[in-house]
């Protein structure tokens, strides 16, 4: 994949106490007069800048950036600034972290190398919303995200506007190199959608009122009835990604490995199943737990998947749509790699590898891929054979990390459509439950 050209990464200002700049303050204007134009025209509200920079030009990444930018908006319309600044633990971010660090990543990696004259909205930004990316500079600590009250979601509003605004200029004539980079960060907005939602969940979970980040949010369709045992491919299989389409650097490169015979379950493990696991002492039974997963259960007093509670002798769950009776006919989720392990092991069966998951997607009756709950897998985080990370900056994406993560493959109900594939990689450490997380059953055939 092509990178951007190399650059030298300016160094952050100390952060001023408005943290408001020039090009912000001209961005609200200029957005202020289209609405005031539009009102006294009795017209509708003014396209954005997306919409007219869409409006110039025939690239079809125009569209695409569009469509992206809007959704991360869409999600957190109905947030308050309130609910946008907590962070609620040191793994999680704030929306308004997540929407400000989205429009970092576009103008670290393709406005400053690619769009001659363009300077940073803010130079405080460059710290402040940058990830980790050493060579992108100095970076504001991870868990203290949500100190950052300012600068305010109107601020941080207009800072996206103002990147938008900058990368419609770009995208009329976009230089081949930026391309990839231009896709790179589309898919890695939609990540961040995900993270959006999943975070705030954690978020509200922790609030007494149980406040729904949407009332009105609805259950994936599953399917009912007794779930069986699918025969997988063995034998010698392609596996990682090989098309001409986008892929993460970690799904390559495509390679053989070897399947000795096994079977895979063709759905996900239903709360139901889950009960019975608990009710039979499922999270007392040493025997059952890796050890780091038994000594993370009794430290942190698991007893349930996350956001389960106990009302009236029955059990709720939290969720995107408010508190509801946990419904055993859906498919369990909010656990972790240790849970997951140890509910296989009860079960006489075991996690599928990364391997085999990604070899029997295919098969007739495997159903659930990617629309309810990741599914973890047994196997490690680790570079393909013949791994290469992308260069430059960008490289530290995904190939850093591949140390103490476990696998998961699919999709979840946060996954935006379209963004995953059968080869996607990924990846939690095992202790991590706050995803949307579940897991699917596998065993080895005779």
């Amino acid at each position: 994949m092509a990178c951007q050209r190399h650059q030298s990464w300016p160094q952050a200002e100390t952060p001023r106490p408005s943290g408001t700049s020039v090009r912000i303050v001209r961005i609200q204007r200029e957005r202020h007069r289209e609405r005031r134009a539009a009102k006294n025209l009795g017209e509708q509200p003014a396209m954005n800048a997306i919409d007219r920079g869409a409006a110039r030009t025939t690239h079809p990444a125009v569209e695409h950036y569009a469509r992206v930018r809007s959704k991360t908006e869409t999600l957190a319309a109905s947030l308050s600034p309130e609910d946008q600044v907590v962070q609620s633990m040191p793994d999680a971010s704030p929306t308004k972290w997540h929407r400000a660090h989205t429009t970092w990543f576009f103008e670290t990696f393709l406005l400053l190398p690619f769009l001659p004259g363009y300077n940073r909205v803010n130079e405080s930004f460059a710290v402040l919303f940058n990830s980790y990316y050493v060579a992108a500079g100095p970076r504001h600590a991870r868990p203290q995200r949500g100190i950052l009250t300012r600068p305010s979601n109107a601020e941080i509003a207009a800072y996206r506007a103002a990147v938008d605004l900058a990368m419609t200029q770009l995208l009329r004539d976009p230089p081949a190199e930026a391309l990839p980079l231009i896709e790179l960060g589309l898919h890695h907005e939609e990540q961040h959608q995900e993270l959006l939602l999943t975070d705030i969940l954690h978020v509200l979970s922790g609030n007494p009122l149980r406040p729904a980040y949407d009332a009105g949010w609805r259950e994936p369709a599953t399917t009912d009835g007794a779930s069986r045992m699918l025969d997988g491919p063995e034998g010698v299989v392609e596996i990682g990604y090989g098309g001409p389409d986008f892929a993460f650097d970690n799904e390559t490169p495509r390679h053989r490995t070897y399947l000795a015979p096994f079977r895979i379950s063709d759905r996900l493990t239903r709360n139901g199943e889950w009960l019975a696991f608990m009710e039979d002492g499922g999270y007392r039974n040493a025997l059952l737990w890796m050890s780091d997963g038994w000594a993370a259960c009794q430290a942190e007093g698991w007893e349930a998947p996350l956001y389960w509670e106990r009302r009236d002798g029955a059990w709720w769950q939290f969720g995107l749509g408010g508190l509801r009776p946990v419904d055993p006919l859906l498919p369990v989720r909010h656990i972790s790699w240790y849970e997951a392990d140890a509910f296989a092991r009860w079960a006489g069966k075991r996690l599928p590898t990364e391997q085999e998951w990604e070899a029997a997607v295919t098969l007739a009756g495997f159903a659930e891929r990617s629309d309810i709950a990741w599914q973890w897998t047994g196997s490690a985080y680790r570079p393909y054979p013949g791994f290469t990370p992308w260069a430059g900056a960008v490289g530290e994406y995904n190939g850093k990390f591949m140390i103490g993560q476990m696998v998961l493959r699919g999709g979840s109900l946060a996954t935006p459509p379209g963004h995953a594939r059968p080869s996607y990689r990924n990846f939690f450490p095992p202790n991590a439950r706050w995803q949307f997380t579940g897991l699917r059953m596998a065993e080895d055939a005779a």
